[in-house]
């Protein structure tokens, strides 16, 4: 009997192909925490139920960190019937034990797969078992899939994750689809109606500005994945976000470079997935991940990726458009050595016609000025017409980051 419906439940799945991804579950971009920038393939039950526990305590839930993410090699065996079963020596409460431990903390739980026949860390992957693994899934109460590349020979990109999707929405529970095929079939241009976001880059490393050679492979540091995916931002939009990879924010940079690290991904939309061992962390690294004002910037509902605007010496402007006509400007220095920046604001007049098709006027209009990164980022510091503001000190590899509103009553003359 247990055989007979297992069949009929995939027999069922089977017949709504036409059905696509869950809509509406990352209307902005994704925010959690995922074990591998840290931990890589020491993972244990206990660390996700310490990691669930930080999570609340810190108050990081709170701020909008709410998807625990559980990466490779959580993986055992598959059972007699094919369907996936967890390393039982490293999980042995299970799966489901985890997402109901999640779920009573506000929490959601989400796991890890692979469209090929064996995951990147050597587990059983996803291939010729997508329904399978999404009952599963669905079984235990998972609610975000982040779906890897790896092992992948003679396989399409469009075709594969078109199946996981369907599959997921077959297996009746809304789950998050996060594609990380890197970018390298171009999933930004056929991910939208599949998933809610994907890798437009190589594995990114706790580096600012490098190439790390493995090899047979490579990681980027964060400046390589920044210049990737800001060429994309045409393709991210509500439900459907370009993403550079996890965040290195705590992993062994400095603080300026993590503070513009954290910066670029909330300018670029991006989704904001914690790599740090959140029960060891320092101050600066938590008042980076916890200010709101700059995940307010990510987390905009209009929607729109951040633009480059500006390449001068060491120097990059970015514009990011906001809701209420609002606008958020970063001030890169990818250079070591501190710069003074000349705030000509009249110069950075820009009309965005790729995307959102918002004109920002510094001619016409008078924007107030709050320092994202200040003590006090909901002060107004100045305005575009303020003396004061005529020029900034930006150090080596860090930003000045501003939330500009425009002064409705004071049109320039």
């Amino acid at each position: 009997m247990k055989k007979l419906f297992i069949s009929l439940a995939i027999l069922a799945a089977a017949t709504q192909l036409s059905a696509q991804k869950y809509e509406g579950l990352a209307l902005t971009p994704q925010m959690g925490w995922n074990s591998w920038n840290k931990f890589a393939d020491k993972i244990d039950e206990n660390l996700i139920r310490e990691t669930a526990d930080a999570l609340v305590n810190t108050g990081l839930r709170d701020a909008g960190y709410i998807y625990l993410n559980i990466d490779d090699c959580w993986h055992g065996q598959r059972d007699s019937l094919g369907f996936i079963q967890a390393d039982d020596s490293r999980f042995p409460s299970g799966i489901a034990a985890l997402a109901e431990y999640c779920h009573n903390r506000g929490l959601k739980l989400g796991i890890y797969s692979d469209a090929g026949w064996q995951t990147c860390g050597g587990r059983p992957g996803s291939y010729g078992h997508e329904y399978q693994d999404a009952i599963q899934y669905a079984r235990w109460g998972v609610d975000y899939l982040k779906y890897d590349w790896c092992n992948t020979e003679n396989i399409t990109g469009p075709g594969a994750y078109r199946l996981i999707s369907e599959a997921l929405k077959a297996a009746g529970r809304p789950i998050l689809l996060s594609m990380c095929e890197w970018g390298n079939t171009k999933g930004y241009e056929y991910g939208a109606p599949l998933a809610h976001s994907w890798r437009t880059t190589g594995d990114i490393w706790a580096n600012f500005d490098g190439i790390l050679d493995k090899g047979t492979w490579h990681a980027n540091g964060v400046m390589q994945n920044v210049d990737i995916n800001e060429k994309l931002r045409k393709y991210a939009g509500p439900d459907h976000w370009n993403d550079p990879d996890m965040l290195e924010v705590g992993n062994g940079m400095s603080v300026s470079e993590d503070r513009a690290h954290f910066s670029l991904w909330c300018m670029m939309a991006a989704p904001l997935i914690l790599g740090n061992d959140l029960n060891n962390m320092t101050r600066d690294t938590y008042k980076i991940i916890t200010n709101r004002e700059a995940i307010a910037v990510d987390q905009d509902s209009l929607g729109i990726q951040g633009m480059r605007i500006e390449q001068k010496d060491s120097i990059e402007v970015w514009l990011k458009p906001l809701m209420n006509d609002e606008w958020a400007i970063c001030l890169l220095n990818r250079g070591l050595m501190p710069k003074t920046v000349d705030l000509d604001w009249e110069r950075w007049n820009t009309v965005d016609e790729e995307v959102s098709k918002r004109e920002i006027s510094f001619s016409d209009t008078v924007y107030d000025l709050k320092d994202i990164w200040s003590d006090d980022p909901k002060k107004v510091c100045g305005n575009t017409k303020s003396k004061k503001l005529k020029s900034v000190t930006i150090d080596g590899h860090d930003v000045k980051m501003y939330r500009l509103t425009p002064q409705a009553d004071k049109k320039r003359k």
